[in-house]
């Protein structure tokens, strides 16, 4: 199956000239990680390495297959050996399986048969982990973030809104930024709305355009649906600084930041889009660096269908963006998921390494699949629409990007096996981790500090009052400065304080609210004529508060 056999020279001579051009392919000066050797006639190569380049990570990659041929192994073997090399990596876990790197292998006669066979110099060995679980939902560090770091695009997404929703909840962001109502938590999302939609916010509604009551409807509908999923907890503070995602231990390993995501099919918008949150603000912090000799963090971003399903236009955009623009920061960004056709195909072709497990063709579908995976891989001697589907447990078919950019030639690939634990660490174990984590001391403790939720109930509140005191005076004036009682006048029923507080206060015009100021501010006037464009909050709509 590899190289082209001739009828007129040896089938052993051409086998070799094969097997040499694969391994020169694949032999760097530069630093590099294996991810295993050569495969022929199913039968390992030791001595040809099939490896990638330290300073290629960051030209991204993917890691394709069927579920149960090994995508997760590989995951784990490449993030202990780019770990090793000092840089850090993150890792969403998704099936709890990946915990186990913070446990040291055992040896087996199984395991240390099949490594030796394969030329590995493998021992047994841990790898420094730092766990983390989005709001404290699972075991690990929580992870939080605010509602305007979150930005409307990427919170557009999670509330799955159509375009033109997403545009009007952009409005509402800026809305918000103007008046100084700091997001943090869904409840100061719900409170702004509810303040645009009263009869004292609509004038303000009116003058941004764009949005109308319907949608604050739908957008509040939507919260409601995603509060009812307990998503509460991902939004608000202490926020995570994603710069700690860039830590190294002390005797120079990259630390292993591993995010565990339990029950993800509940709320598989949330995840993968808090996930591309992380990108976004590392992409606001980092300095350009340009083509350095390793990255300063790879990405694995596992299940990404997750990330892609029901996308609108925008958000694919935006995410087509990151990753191409990403790379200069020194990130590289691995997608794991089944098949090529679950990346749209303008992410897809920022992708350099390519690590194909084995697919199935049971169906029309996999059969479109099995074609789509071919495709995606440089020429090759080799039958792939048959090799793919015949590929064991553990084997795949790569091609990388070699130190001046250009694809290795394909090669089958018996992928190394993980020295640390395949399968989750010791539920003891990790808990005794976590607590004695310095980021747990950092962010495990939650904050509510004032914003916009409490800031417009005093707003209320304070008109309310205002409008009582309006109405008690004018009711004095009326009866020559006699109480209302005493002039034998029944006392009106007290409003409920809603609706005392939409009424208007008089006072106001002597003293401006900060609402008010905003609206007649020539900076808001200009953007209400802009209202329709595109709302740039930086990247993705990201806007950490600092």
């Amino acid at each position: 199956m590899l190289g082209a056999m001739s009828a007129d020279r040896p089938v052993e001579a051409a086998r070799e000239e094969a097997i040499d051009a694969i391994r020169s392919g694949y032999t760097f000066t530069e630093p590099a990680i294996d991810v295993g050797v050569l495969s022929v006639d199913d039968e390992p190569v030791p001595d040809a390495r099939i490896r990638i380049p330290l300073a290629m990570l960051n030209r991204h990659g993917l890691i394709s297959g069927a579920t149960g041929t090994g995508k997760t192994i590989t995951l784990q073997v490449l993030a202990e050996q780019i770990a090793r090399a000092g840089v850090p990596v993150f890792a969403a876990d998704i099936k709890g399986d990946l915990s186990g790197m913070a446990t040291a292998a055992e040896p087996t006669e199984k395991l240390l048969a099949r490594t030796a066979k394969n030329g590995q110099d493998w021992r047994p060995a841990a790898s420094a982990v730092e766990f983390y679980a989005l709001g404290g939902q699972g075991k690990g560090t929580p992870l939080r973030a605010t509602i305007s770091s979150f930005g409307p695009i990427l919170l557009s997404k999670v509330l799955e809104l159509n375009e033109t929703q997403e545009s009007s909840l952009g409005l509402v962001f800026h809305f918000a930024d103007q008046a100084g109502l700091p997001l943090l938590d869904l409840q100061d999302l719900v409170a702004v709305l509810k303040y645009l939609d009263s009869d004292e916010g609509k004038p303000v509604l009116k003058q941004i355009g764009g949005l109308s009551s319907q949608t604050v409807g739908v957008i509040l509908r939507s919260i409601v649906n995603l509060e009812q999923q307990g998503a509460g907890v991902f939004f608000g503070e202490p926020e995570f600084d994603t710069n700690d995602l860039l830590r190294t231990t002390a005797d120079g390993r990259g630390v292993v930041s591993m995010l565990e995501l339990p029950n993800v099919q509940d709320r598989p918008a949330l995840f993968s889009t808090f996930l591309m949150w992380l990108l976004a603000d590392l992409y606001h912090d980092l300095p350009e660096v340009g083509d350095a000799d390793r990255p300063k963090l790879v990405f694995f971003f596992d299940e990404a269908h997750l990330l892609f399903s029901g996308a609108s236009k925008a958000f694919v955009q935006q995410i087509t963006q990151t990753v191409r623009l990403i790379r200069s920061k020194g990130v590289g960004v691995f997608f794991v998921t089944q098949t090529p056709k679950d990346v749209p195909g303008d992410v897809l072709a920022q992708l350099g390494s390519r690590i194909a497990h084995q697919l199935r063709a049971h169906t029309p579908d996999d059969a479109k699949a099995l074609k789509a995976t071919v495709n995606t891989f440089p020429r090759s001697s080799y039958d792939l629409a048959e090799l793919l589907t015949q590929l064991g447990i553990g084997q795949a078919v790569v091609t990388v990007m070699d130190p001046d950019g250009v694809p290795t030639p394909v090669a089958w690939t018996r992928v190394f096996a993980p020295e640390s634990k395949m399968g989750p660490t010791d539920a003891a174990q990790q808990d005794r981790m976590i607590a004695a984590s310095p980021m747990m001391a950092r962010y495990g403790r939650q904050i509510n500090r004032d914003s916009a939720y409490e800031m417009l109930a005093r707003k209320l509140a304070q008109g309310a009052e205002n409008a009582q005191s309006t109405t008690s005076a004018h009711n004095a004036d009326r009866t020559n400065g006699m109480p209302l009682v005493s002039a034998g006048v029944q006392p009106k029923q007290s409003q409920p304080k809603q609706s005392q507080a939409k009424a208007p206060s008089k006072s106001s015009k002597a003293q401006k609210s900060v609402i008010e100021q905003v609206a007649d501010s020539s900076a808001f006037k200009q953007f209400a004529r802009s209202a329709g464009r595109e709302v740039v909050r930086s990247i993705f709509g990201t806007a950490r508060r600092r």
